[in-house]
């Protein structure tokens, strides 16, 4: 949620920011500003809405300087309005301020600036205040900034510049913060797709790094309380990757790569894979944690754990997990999935896991991230760089992955791999140009539809989850999914002529789940069958062959592209659905 970039160095800061600004707009947000400062004047831009709509392009010569920080908001605290749009500044204008996170103490603090003009109704502002307090009890720029930070309760990171000094300070706490490194240019960003067009190499912070940033950088921790060193990394992926080419959105462009994302999941190095199977096997107490999608990734290797390798593991969605951490030892294992390392109830979960002296091991994609940080062991998807706000290919990364740990369990990682690689094809053809159009016919017929219903059995349940939760995401139709046997528990109650039923079908639960679909189909239910063989309860069937335990990675494809089809058929945005972020950085 909401996106920071900020840039110095020797050429005009106004498009560097706003190039930025867009390829942070995955994150989600509602309003946007940029502000540049050029010869102790500091010129600011915002206003609520879209970039494209706010009209930047336009004033961007009005915005001089070679130092600027920029920002996309995502309305917490505030409605959504000019006025709470970032930037933010104290009452002299002399502190501008953007911000990501939660000030949780603010009310607090407020009390303690009632001497001072508050113009807008966010904790974000109260920042720039605090700092201009603290100068005016004596100290310094810097030091009022340090002050000032370490009385924020909550999560945050913020770049922050002061009008007299040629500088930007930057700093985290549980939000996420890196620094690009230019050749004389710094680039301090939420993520790397807004520097990566200029540089690939990266300093990635700490929770408690206070940087300052002008010619040079210096870092300090605030947790440690003096200076600090930080590497420079270098990013492996090209700027390409983020990019959409000639695919009309990320999401489409990102269900097409699950082809190549699978194969790097076949390639990944063995001896890591035999190691976390190693630690599974000697864990006292086995938890999986994970949000949105991850948590699905996770109830599918709930069912793989236990099918290959005879092993039993607890699933808990990480916002619940610190209820369950009395279970926990010394000897207990961890794992926590996440996309982006970055979800804010993931981190309190692990956070809850390290107070009892539990070991975390952590699958992310993105390096560097605060839950790569937290982490005793971190293991990469390498999914690549993923744009679109709901999550396609590094879900399927994820379950390829957690298949291969089960088959490692199991002491039989080959017949695992062999698995995976008989999914090439398969994943090739699920998403081809003649497949998405047979599934646009499918989504002609069902947008108009208010509610709809998946179900499965078996692994096949979790996918039905996920399958609902791609189609509410970006339809905004409501669909629910549900087990099989649950049905008669309630939810045929809803069932009427016309609602839409997707039923997931494999080979092991063909007889059992088909008995579901025509319980639905005599209340005047629609049977959409994703199955290895069409059946007469098919009102609509997409043809996904058998891939025993990797059928919750074939047969999702086809509601991620409908999920995308009837995006467009409704008007939606695809990349960027309502209210939903990329990244949850708040709990």
């Amino acid at each position: 949620m909401c996106g920071i970039v900020g840039y110095i160095g020797e050429k005009e800061a106004a498009p560097i920011l706003l190039e930025g600004l867009k390829k942070l707009e995955y994150r989600g947000y509602d309003s946007a500003g940029i502000a540049t400062l050029a010869k102790n004047t500091v010129h600011v831009k915002k206003d609520k809405g879209k970039i494209n709509d706010i009209g930047f392009e336009a004033s961007l010569r009005a915005l001089p300087g070679n130092i600027g920080i920029a920002h996309t908001r995502w309305a917490t605290h505030g409605e959504v309005t000019k006025e709470n749009a970032h930037p933010h500044s104290d009452c002299s204008g002399n502190i501008i301020v953007v911000h990501n996170g939660i000030i949780e103490n603010y009310q607090a603090i407020k009390k303690t600036l009632n001497l001072h003009t508050i113009t807008s109704d966010t904790d974000s502002e109260l920042i720039a205040h605090l700092i201009e307090h603290e100068m005016d009890s004596g100290k310094d720029f810097i030091e009022a900034s340090k002050s000032a930070l370490k009385k924020l309760e909550g999560n945050y990171a913020v770049l922050i510049l002061n009008r007299k000094e040629n500088q930007i300070v930057a700093s985290r706490d549980g939000s996420p913060l890196v620094i690009g490194v230019g050749k004389d240019e710094y680039f301090p960003a939420s993520d790397i797709p807004a520097f990566l067009n200029h540089t690939k190499k990266v300093i990635y912070l700490s929770d408690g790094d206070f940087v300052i940033i002008n010619k040079n950088l210096e870092f300090f921790n605030l947790e440690e309380d003096k200076k600090v060193e930080r590497e420079i990394d270098n990013i492996e992926w090209d700027a390409e990757e983020a990019e959409k080419g000639d695919f009309d959105h990320y999401m489409l462009k990102e269900i097409t790569e699950q082809t190549e994302t699978i194969q790097k999941a076949i390639d990944q190095n063995e001896d890591e894979i035999n190691y976390i199977a190693k630690q599974i096997k000697e864990g006292y107490g086995i938890f999986l944690v994970a949000c949105g999608t991850a948590y699905h990734a996770c109830l599918n290797a709930e069912y793989l754990f236990s099918k290959i390798a005879k092993k039993h593991i607890n699933v808990v969605s990480g916002s619940e997990f610190p209820h369950f951490k009395h279970f926990l030892k010394e000897n207990s294992l961890v794992i926590a999935i996440s996309q982006s390392g970055e979800t804010a109830d993931v981190l309190e979960a692990v956070k809850a896991a390290k107070s009892m002296k539990s070991k975390v091991l952590s699958i992310i994609n993105v390096k560097g991230s605060s839950l790569d940080r937290l982490s005793d062991i971190t293991f990469y998807t390498k999914a690549g760089p993923e744009i679109c706000v709901l999550s396609t290919k590094a879900y399927t990364a994820q379950v390829a992955l957690l298949l291969l740990i089960a088959y490692a369990i199991a002491e039989n990682l080959e017949e695992g791999k062999n698995n995976l690689k008989n999914l090439y094809n398969l994943t090739y053809n699920l998403t081809a140009l003649s497949t998405r159009e047979h599934i646009r016919k499918l989504a002609e017929k069902l947008k108009e539809k208010n509610h709809m219903f998946t179900i499965g059995r078996g692994i096949m349940y979790p996918t039905a989850l996920e399958a609902a939760l791609k189609l509410k995401e970006v339809s905004y139709i409501h669909t629910e999914g549900f087990a099989g046997g649950n049905l008669k528990h309630g939810p045929v109650a809803l069932i009427e002529k016309g609602t839409p039923c997707i039923v997931f079908v494999s080979e092991d639960t063909e007889k059992e789940i088909l008995s579901n679909a025509a319980e639905i189909r005599s209340r005047g239910g629609l049977i959409i069958g994703i199955a290895p063989k069409d059946n007469d309860l098919f009102d609509y069937f997409i043809r996904v062959p058998e891939a025993s335990f990797a059928n919750s990675i074939t047969h999702i494809i086809p509601v991620q592209i409908l999920a995308y089809q009837l995006a467009l058929l409704r008007g939606c945005d695809p990349d960027k659905p309502r209210n939903l972020a990329k990244s949850v950085t708040v709990k």
